[in-house]
C-alpha cells in the first residue's frame, strides 16, 4: 500500500470523527507528550529532548506531508525563516521552562502570548476584564510568596508566550503562502538545523542511544506530528471560536497530564493562577474569532 493511499485513508477516517473530539484528543496527546518529555530531562536535558522532538517531528512531517513537493516561493522565504526562528525559540524556551516549573503553570504563562494577540486592537470594554484576569493570574503565578515558582522558569515561560504570539501572526502568513502542513514542515526543518546541534552538544552521545531515540520519537509523534495533523483536519470543519475555546483549556489539560504522568501536584495558589488565565482566555474567544 502506497504512502499516499495510507494518508488518504487516515484523512477519511479522521473526517468521520467530530472535529471537537479531534481537537480535544490533540490537546490531550500534546500535553501528555510534554509530560513524558519532562521524564527524559534527567538523561537528555531539555535541549536534547527538544532535538529529538523537532528533528524527528520535522522529518516525519516533511516526508509524510510530502512537503518537498511544495517548496516555498522566493517571496515567501523571509516569512518562513522568521516563522522557523519564532517556532524554534518558542519550543526552546518552553522546554527550558519545563525543567524548572510544573507543566500546567508553564502552559498557562505561555498562553498569555496568544491571549495578547486575541485582545490586541479590540475595542470592546469587556476585554479589559479579560486582560485584568490574565494579569491577576500571572501575578499569582509569578509571586514567590504565593505559587513559589522558580523565577527563571517563569521568565522562560513568558518568553515562550511572546514567541507564541509571533507564531500566531507569522503562522498565518506562512499558511497563506504554503497550503497544508508544508509551511510548518519547512519551518520545523529549518529550526532543526540549529536545535539538533544544540541538543547534541548538551546531551552528547546518549542522544543517539536507541532507547532514547525511541523515547524521543514518541515525544515527537505525541507533541508535534499527531496533534498538528488532528488540528489541520479539525480546523477545516470547526469555527475559530470553537478552536479558541479548546486552546484556552490547554493549561487545564496540561495540569492533569503533569499530575498523572509526571506526578506534579500543583498547590492551591498555582491552581488559582492557572484558573484565572484560563478564564481570561475563554472570555477573549470572541476577540480571537475576529
Amino acid at each position: 500500500m502506497s504512502e499516499g493511499t495510507v494518508r488518504r485513508r487516515w484523512e477519511v477516517a479522521a473526517e468521520a470523527v467530530p472535529p471537537q473530539l479531534l481537537i480535544v484528543t490533540g490537546a490531550v496527546v500534546l500535553q501528555t507528550g510534554s509530560a513524558v518529555a519532562t521524564r527524559l530531562f534527567d538523561v537528555l536535558g531539555a535541549p536534547g529532548v527538544l532535538a529529538h522532538r523537532m528533528g524527528i517531528g520535522a522529518l516525519l512531517l516533511f516526508v509524510g506531508g510530502r512537503a518537498w513537493r511544495r517548496r516555498p516561493a522566493r517571496a515567501a522565504l523571509p516569512a518562513v525563516v522568521a516563522f522557523s526562528t519564532v517556532l524554534g525559540a518558542m519550543n526552546l524556551f518552553y522546554y527550558l521552562a519545563l525543567e524548572r516549573i510544573p507543566l500546567g503553570a508553564t502552559v498557562a504563562l505561555e498562553l498569555t502570548g496568544p491571549l495578547a494577540v486575541a485582545v490586541a486592537g479590540s475595542r470592546r470594554r469587556l476585554d479589559l476584564l479579560w486582560v485584568a484576569l490574565a494579569a491577576a493570574g500571572v501575578l499569582v503565578l509569578t509571586n514567590p510568596s504565593t505559587a513559589g515558582l522558580d523565577p527563571v522558569g517563569v521568565a522562560l515561560a513568558l518568553g515562550a508566550g511572546a514567541c507564541w504570539a509571533g507564531y500566531v501572526l507569522l503562522g498565518a502568513r506562512v499558511a497563506r503562502a504554503i497550503p497544508g502542513t508544508s509551511g510548518l514542515a519547512w519551518a520545523m526543518l529549518i529550526a532543526s538545523l540549529w536545535l539538533v546541534p544544540l541538543g547534541a552538544v548538551t546531551a552528547g552521545p546518549v542522544l543517539l542511544d536507541p532507547r532514547w531515540l525511541l523515547a524521543g520519537a514518541t515525544v515527537a509523534v505525541m507533541s508535534s506530528v499527531l496533534p498538528y495533523s488532528l488540528e489541520q483536519v479539525a480546523l477545516r470543519r470547526v469555527s475559530t471560536q470553537a478552536f479558541g475555546i479548546m486552546l484556552s483549556l490547554q493549561p487545564a489539560v496540561a495540569t492533569l497530564a503533569g499530575l498523572v504522568v509526571a506526578g506534579q501536584r500543583p498547590g492551591a495558589p498555582t491552581l488559582l493562577g492557572i484558573g484565572l488565565v484560563v478564564a481570561a482566555s475563554l472570555g477573549a474567544v470572541p476577540a480571537r474569532r475576529r
